[in-house]
């Protein structure tokens, strides 16, 4: 063979060659670039899902904390409503009772000057006080009922008392 022909077959080879390492080059460099790019979008991603995750566990812990902070308000409240009860037993003793009205009624006469000698029958249901039996005078009859209805837990006082 002679030299040009050699060198023309040489020179298609390197061509070739040639040819084919930027091709190799190229899809080597689009393959590291693909690569680069899903390793970017895969971190992207995975810092989503962690902001995510973190965010439901942010709302999970003030959504608990509310709940709390409720549960306890309300048990304060809860605790406040039954001192008070407990507060207004105590202080007005049995008064919703027919039978400590009765008792509080009749004790009331005995040291009332107007009724002594009166013979009263003091009768409670439902906390309306009837007031039965012989007194010595109007003003007894009134003093009476005064007494009976400025008695706590009296809501009506019927009056069948006779003056005798």
């Amino acid at each position: 063979m002679s030299i040009s022909r050699w060198l023309r077959l040489a020179i298609v080879v390197g061509a070739l060659v040639g040819g084919a390492a930027c091709t190799q080059q190229a899809a080597d460099d689009v393959k590291r670039e693909s690569e680069d790019a899903l390793d970017t979008t895969k971190e992207g991603v995975d810092t989503a899902v962690d902001a995510t995750r973190e965010a439901g566990e942010q709302t999970a812990d003030a959504t608990k904390s509310i709940a709390q902070t409720t549960a306890d308000k309300t048990k304060e409240i809860a605790g406040a409503v039954g001192r008070k009860t407990t507060e207004v037993v105590s202080a007005t003793g049995e008064a919703i009772t027919d039978g400590w009205i009765t008792t509080t009624v009749s004790t009331a006469f005995v040291g009332e000057d107007l009724l002594k000698g009166s013979n009263i029958n003091v009768d409670t249901q439902d906390h309306v006080v009837t007031l039965k039996g012989p007194v010595g005078s109007e003003a007894a009859k009134a003093r009476a009922v005064a007494i009976a209805s400025s008695t706590k837990g009296v809501t009506r006082v019927v009056n069948q008392l006779v003056v005798k």
